[in-house]
């Protein structure tokens, strides 16, 4: 036998993968084949293989005779924007991308490589399940793999891409990880599919409307991304991958930018309205602060009153969190306090400063957000700014209420440097509820019952409009603050990229740690 004859047919064999009707099958489904997909992430030429050859193991229901080297899945490591990266794809060709023994052993592999290398992981999910002919050992796999999803988390990002099915027990893995990214149309993640649910609560959906792409990322918020197809979710992965580290040890990547530190945008000074009822959109904030005006975000689709994402000031990459008074006034709710609170724990698992934007009025109120707990949930934000201990910035732009000032990364959860803008109040609550509260006696006094029914409407209203603007004068300034040391600097707006940028370069020997413990009690 001719060895480098046998080596190249088994390379063939390993690279048709379940075939070539099956390969166009998928092609034809507006999919790529895994190997397409590893060649898109990875830099050209630096993909290394690992395990091609492996077959499963299983000798019974006819499966001794289908034999296929890389038995539906291709791992390895390679370059990724130059930076060492390790990953593994699902071949759906192969027994539907189903999970063997063996086949989560090259997963496992290549994440205890990863671990072990401190670089991150990504995972190109395409399978149908549990391979049932194996039945333990197919879900033994599975719980390797959750094992490892665990024991990375915090130590090396982990990306999951769902490029096809992803169902049962297989939900668990990329719902552990850092990032999930679904493709629209033909990606798909259920823990009972719709077959099911039609048998058990007689209740009639399709696998779009149930686990689809955007059912994840508006409603859900299980998917953090929604890419048009295959390319796009690639490109999307290596984008997100140049704002972050390769491990926990490490700071995130800087690039070199044109735009200047000094650069002051004068429509900020204006943007936010006199009325402090009127909604205006804080990407317009963002995007006139951060470097070349980019703001990358993350979970775009879902409770859109707070803004959570990536960004560079002065070249260097920070997570950006921000409340949205174009939605909900801004409010935070429990979908609001959730993704908040994920985003805030995974900038500081991995060294990412975070750049707080504050317009909030408070938490929502409402007895559907009593009873799903938001208490609970809200306290998730809180907890996860507190712990924090990267570099943290605020700036407050308008309204910080209540509790929700305190929470959105006040001075006194250990917040670095609070900045505010001349527009900002900064109150136990907005003007208007107070002075019902505080001034209750002169409203009823101005209330006269001698005075015809529109003079006495003119008094009161003259009367409230009076101690709304002494109320705002004496409480609700961002001055009043300021001479508490709660807020650092009251700023002009325009000033605030190169403040930021100052700041952040103030920071960057921070060092600041929690007290020694297992791990804290966040309340899930």
């Amino acid at each position: 036998m001719d060895p480098k004859a046998t080596l190249a047919d088994m390379r063939r064999r390993a690279e048709l993968g379940g075939g070539e009707q099956r390969l166009r099958r998928q092609r034809d489904a507006g999919k790529l084949t895994a190997r397409e997909r590893i060649d898109l992430l990875f830099d050209a030429g630096t993909f290394e293989e690992l395990d091609e050859f492996v077959t499963h193991r299983c000798r019974d229901f006819g499966m001794a005779d289908q034999i296929i080297p890389g038995d539906g899945v291709v791992s390895g490591f390679g370059r990724i924007n130059g930076r060492l990266t390790f990953a593994f794809a699902q071949d759906f060709t192969v027994f539907g991308g189903s999970l063997s023994e063996t086949n989560a052993a090259k997963i496992v592999k290549v994440m205890d490589l990863a671990m072990k290398m401190g670089a991150p992981i990504v995972g190109l999910n395409d399978s149908g399940g549990a391979r049932i002919q194996e039945g333990v050992v197919s879900l033994g796999g599975y719980a390797d793999v959750f094992l490892r999803n665990t024991l990375a988390s915090g130590v090396v990002p982990q990306i999951s891409a769902i490029m096809g099915p992803c169902a049962g027990g297989a939900v668990y893995s990329p719902a552990i990880t850092d990032f999930t990214v679904m493709v629209r149309h033909t990606s798909y993640m259920f823990v009972t599919g719709p077959d099911v649910l039609r048998t058990v609560t007689h209740e009639e959906v399709t696998k779009e409307e149930l686990g689809g792409a955007m059912t994840h990322n508006e409603r859900s918020g299980v998917s953090h991304f929604a890419a048009d197809n295959d390319q796009e979710c690639i490109l999307l992965i290596r984008e997100l991958l140049s704002f972050v580290p390769n491990n926990n040890i490490d700071a995130a990547p800087r690039v070199e930018t044109a735009d200047p530190v000094d650069r002051a945008d004068d429509s900020l000074d204006t943007l936010v309205p006199e009325s402090p009822s009127q909604p205006y959109d804080m990407h317009e904030v963002i995007e006139a602060i951060v470097d070349d005006r980019y703001f990358f975000e993350v979970h775009e689709h879902f409770a859109r009153n707070i803004l959570v994402g990536f960004a560079r000031l002065g070249g260097r990459p920070v997570g950006v969190v921000a409340n949205q008074p174009a939605h909900l006034a801004g409010t935070l709710d429990i979908d609001a306090s959730i993704k908040g609170a994920r985003f805030v724990r995974f900038c500081d698992a991995f060294n990412i400063p975070l750049v707080t934007f504050e317009d909030v009025p408070g938490f929502l109120p409402g007895t559907a957000q009593e009873y799903g707990g938001i208490i609970r949930n809200g306290a998730k934000l809180l907890y996860a700014f507190a712990e924090a201990t990267v570099p943290k910035l605020t700036v407050i732009t308008r309204k910080a209420y209540g509790g929700a000032y305190c929470v959105m990364s006040s001075k006194h959860i250990r917040t670095d440097v609070n900045y505010a803008w001349p527009t900002a109040e900064i109150a136990v609550m907005g003007a208007e509820g107070a002075v019902n509260i505080l001034y209750k006696r002169e409203l009823d006094a101005a209330a006269d019952p001698a005075l015809g029914t529109e003079a006495r409407s003119a008094k009161v209203a003259a009367e409230r409009a009076a101690r709304i603007t002494e109320y705002r004068e004496k409480f609700a300034n961002p001055y009043i603050a300021a001479q508490h040391g709660f807020v650092d600097e009251v700023i002009q707006p325009r000033q605030t990229r190169a403040k930021l940028i100052t700041a952040l370069a103030a920071l960057e020997s921070k060092r600041e740690r929690n007290p020694p413990k297992k791990h804290g009690n966040i309340p899930l």
